[in-house]
Order: C-alpha cells, then structure tokens, then sequence
C-alpha cells in the first residue's frame, strides 16, 4: 500500500520546513544527508521541491523531519499568510 501524501495549500509545510531548518543551521544536504541515514528515502532535490510546495510530503518524511529538527508538528503544520 502506497503511503498517503500530504498536500500543500494554505498550510505551507514546505516553507515552515525551510524555517526551521535555517533556524537550526542545517543546509539542504545534510537534512537530505540525515533522513536517508534514518531509512527516509529522501534526496536534496526532492527536499527542494518539498520546500518550495510543488511535491507532496508523506507522513513518514514529515516525521523524520520533526525528529530531526527537534521541532512540532505544529510548528510544521502552522499557517502562514
């Protein structure tokens, strides 16, 4: 069974991700880097898409990516204007 993405709309997981990941000093490759070193099947390019909205994440992917950078899911999921 395929995991279910999660879309992007008026919630901009992708730009709160890129946040936060600026906030805690990681570059694109080395939160690439991390997830694949956790078993996320995640590339730098498919973590840019992510961010910019134009691919859907999973929910496998956004956990990673809370544990990784130590944050919410709200803080993940908050709306931004």
């Amino acid at each position: 069974m395929q995991e279910q993405k999660i879309k992007q709309d008026k919630i901009r997981i992708g730009a709160n991700i890129r946040r936060i990941r600026k906030e805690a000093g990681l570059g694109q490759t080395e939160l690439a880097n991390r997830l694949q070193l956790d078993g996320v099947d995640m590339t730098r390019e498919t973590l840019v898409k992510i961010e910019r909205g134009i691919q859907h994440i999973s929910a496998s992917q956004l956990r990673a990516i809370r544990d990784i950078l130590q944050t919410s899911y709200e803080e993940l999921l908050k709306e931004t204007p």
